[in-house]
């Protein structure tokens, strides 16, 4: 397509050279009609080819001018053929017949650019408004007076103005292309070069048809460039792309109307002047001479000044978009800011205002800071949904805000917020708190529910530290709150600062322990009491430090738990028991209890650890036994939820589920019936105290069993000390136990030695 364009487009330019000579050599009206024959037919050849290769944006505008350059032609044939004899007589004939192409070639240049803004449009028709008439007084000045006013000719040869004067608007819709449209393009450039081009031939006609009737060799060949741009322009693949320029751009180019304004109401009356003047002093001065410049000159004046009233329009819309524009973007600015500082979903500030407040609050000298944590509020949002979290979050919000008249209450993250209590004493502040917790025991109405948001409350009295150090304090406050039990309060100490830092420290050396294999798996033999054998084993962890005495579990445990390391732990542990006790399976048929954390069972791959475990060691499903804790069952929520199905999943392979410590927690019968468990482990606190009778026990002992039995499930006691105690568990039913009367939790050797002494003794 590229290649064919421009074979087009050289072969017109190579088609207008080779005109050009020849327009020089021709004198008569036959020859004039050859040539403008020749030349009409080129540029209608080329605007047909432009609009087939190109397809611009405003095809009606060239087949206008296509049209005119048809009718040009028609004409060019009628003077030649059927005018041919009267012509010479009356040379107004022709030119009646050229001046109808005249209106409709102005159309199509005027379409050309046919769209964009009122004000952009109106701008630019103005100012070529202008700039024509200020041309047409120079005009009329320079050729109209010499040749036709001064010479007497005016009355006889009036209709050469015709062509002339339409040339005129031709002339300033082509500066309108170049102001309002693409003035980049080069296609919008040749058609206005040719409008001046036309201006120059008709005038050059009209110098010299006013005394000799017939064009010269400069209108001969100002037809030929006017209609040769016309085909080059056709052709020039910028015709696609010429767009108008912008709203709002115009008079940000490079013709600027207010310099082009001002120099034109100065430049036209000073010609003038000058012109009538010297028409004077050569005493040649007569009405036309005064009423055709002096009425331009007031029609230019008269266009500059609505020019500078739609400037001033322009620049008071401008302004006020702008002072719109402005307060728009202050508007945006105090979002921005808001919403950098606010929480959206309750409205409340967010942890950077806390941060300022404290700030000034800890450079006044007093006050207390509060941090609230709405408690099982993870629960609420598993069970009900998000929609209901968030409704639940802001009415919490609402309420705490309603309680604390003068302090802060800012939402710090999900279910936390802070109340910045300034200038307030301890006490008042623990008054205000008391306040709090009362009033968030109270159920919060949410989309139809009767929702409960309790809350745990850390307090800091404020003193000369950090802001920083303030908030860490509080939260140490807040997490001894909720590990007291939740809906309560507790006061910041320095202990608590301590024990923190206890934490921490210990979190450090697990993570270290791990890397170093520090720890041992030791196991307490789990006796059958019928028979009094060894059955299988429970793996306790037991951490031993390099050149350090061992660490009890309850030092490490819970701390494992908090901080998430008990995932890696645990999985150790249950890898290496199964390991130990598959060789133990297969001599003796032990099986193993392994205690399983709540934060194991949170892990979406537990269960299929589980059963890799089992693969890689060897031990048979049914030997296995995990051990979990009744809040794991009794909670609600997805967590739960996601507990139960990998241990239904497991007990589907043969893997055996045991409640620890069963009756110091819940105690719900209904989980007992419904969950998926296997056993019971009597907790040691139920035990009879060695040496003293305990009817008391001995009937919530027997309940126990009694139950698990009518339930279908084992039972095993643990913290077994006495023979007494062995006798009175046989007497009532109890599967299994374990305990110091049988062994102490003891290294996998002596493990393996009690286990095959008890399988001696009862063979």
């Amino acid at each position: 397509m590229r290649n064919r364009t421009a074979v087009v487009l050289w072969a017109g330019v190579a088609a207008a050279i080779l005109l050009l000579p020849f327009a020089f050599t021709v004198s008569t009206l036959g020859g004039l009609a050859t040539l403008m024959l020749g030349s009409a037919t080129l540029v209608m050849a080329a605007i047909a080819a432009g609009i087939r290769l190109h397809r611009p944006r405003f095809t009606r505008a060239w087949w206008l001018i296509f049209t005119s350059v048809g009718l040009a032609l028609a004409g060019n044939v009628i003077a030649a053929t059927v005018l041919s004899t009267t012509v010479g007589k009356d040379p107004a004939a022709i030119n009646i017949i050229y001046g109808i192409t005249y209106p409709i070639l102005c159309v199509g240049v005027a379409l050309l650019p046919n769209h964009g803004r009122p004000g952009a449009l109106r701008a630019g028709m103005l100012d070529c408004a202008i700039i024509t008439s200020c041309v047409a007084v120079i005009w009329w000045m320079a050729f109209v007076d010499p040749s036709l006013i001064d010479t007497g000719q005016i009355h006889t040869h009036a209709y050469l103005l015709v062509e002339p004067f339409l040339d005129l608007i031709l002339f300033g819709l082509g500066v309108r292309l170049l102001l309002i449209g693409d003035a980049g393009s080069v296609s919008y450039r040749l058609v206005a070069a040719s409008c001046g081009a036309r201006l120059v031939a008709d005038t050059a006609y009209l110098t010299v048809g006013a005394g000799a009737g017939y064009p010269t060799r400069v209108s001969i060949l100002g037809w030929v460039v006017c209609n040769s741009l016309i085909a080059v322009a056709a052709l020039h693949p910028s015709m696609k792309r010429a767009v108008p320029l912008p709203a709002g751009e115009y008079d940000r180019g490079r013709l600027a109307s207010t310099p082009l304004s001002v120099g034109t109401v100065v430049a036209t009356p000073v010609l003038t002047g000058a012109f009538l003047l010297r028409e004077g002093l050569a005493d040649t001065l007569n009405t036309l001479d005064v009423a055709v410049p002096v009425t331009a000159t007031a029609v230019t004046s008269a266009l500059v000044v609505e020019r500078m009233r739609l400037l001033n329009r322009i620049s008071a819309r401008r302004a006020a978009d702008l002072e719109e524009a402005l307060g728009h973007e202050a508007e945006l600015q105090q979002e921005v800011l808001f919403r950098a500082s606010h929480d959206m979903l309750t409205g409340l500030p967010d942890r950077s205002v806390l941060h300022d407040r404290l700030t000034e609050c800890l450079d006044a000298g007093g006050g207390v800071l509060l941090l609230l944590d709405l408690d099982e509020f993870k629960e609420i949002n598993d069970r009900f949904g998000h929609a209901v979290g968030d409704d639940l979050l802001v009415e919490a919000a609402t309420r705490l805000r309603d309680l604390v008249d003068d302090g802060l209450v800012a939402r710090l993250h999900s279910d936390e917020f802070a109340v910045l209590l300034e200038g307030v004493a301890l006490t008042d502040a623990w008054a205000t708190t008391e306040r709090l917790l009362t009033a968030m025991r109270r159920p919060l109405p949410v989309q139809g529910h009767e929702l409960f948001a309790t809350v745990s409350i850390g307090l800091r009295d404020l003193g000369d530290d950090e802001p920083a150090d303030v908030i860490r304090d509080a939260y140490l406050a807040l997490h001894a709150a909720k590990e007291a039990g939740r809906n309560q309060m507790i006061l910041f100490d320095e202990e608590l600062r301590a024990k923190r830092l206890a934490a921490a420290r210990t979190v450090h050396r697990l993570r270290e322990a791990i890397t170093r294999d520090e720890f041992l798996v030791y196991f307490q033999p789990l006796v059958r009491l019928a028979d009094e054998r060894i059955i299988g084993v429970e793996a306790l962890i037991r951490w031993q430090p390099a050149g350090e005495s061992m660490v009890p579990p309850d030092r490490f445990i819970g701390i494992a738990e908090d901080s998430g390391l008990i995932v890696p732990i645990g999985a150790w542990v249950l890898r290496e028991s199964c390991r130990v006790v598959s060789g133990w399976h297969r001599r003796h048929g032990t099986v193993v209890s392994v205690n399983v954390s709540p934060r194991q069972l949170r892990e979406p791959d537990f269960g299929l650890l589980v059963l890799d475990v089992l693969r890689t060691s060897g031990l048979p499903p049914e030997a296995l036994i995990l051990e979990i804790t009744e809040g794991v069952l009794v909670n609600s929520g997805k967590v739960t939820e996601q507990a139960i199905s990998h241990l239904g999943m497991l007990r589907s392979h043969g893997i055996k589920v045991a409640i620890d410590d069963f009756g110091t927690g819940y105690s719900s019968l209904a989980y007992l019936r419904d969950l998926p468990i296997d056993n019971l482990k009597i907790d040691r606190s139920f035990m009879p105290t060695p040496g003293s009778p305990d009817p008391a026990a001995q009937t919530l002992i027997k309940t126990i069993i009694d139950l698990a039995a009518g339930l279908h499930l084992g039972t095993i006691a643990e913290g077994v000390e006495t023979a007494e105690q062995v006798v009175l568990l046989r007497d009532l039913g109890c599967d299994r136990a374990q305990g110091f009367f049988y062994s102490r939790p003891v290294p996998e050797a002596d493990a393996a030695r009690l286990i095959q002494d008890s399988t001696t003794a009862i063979r």
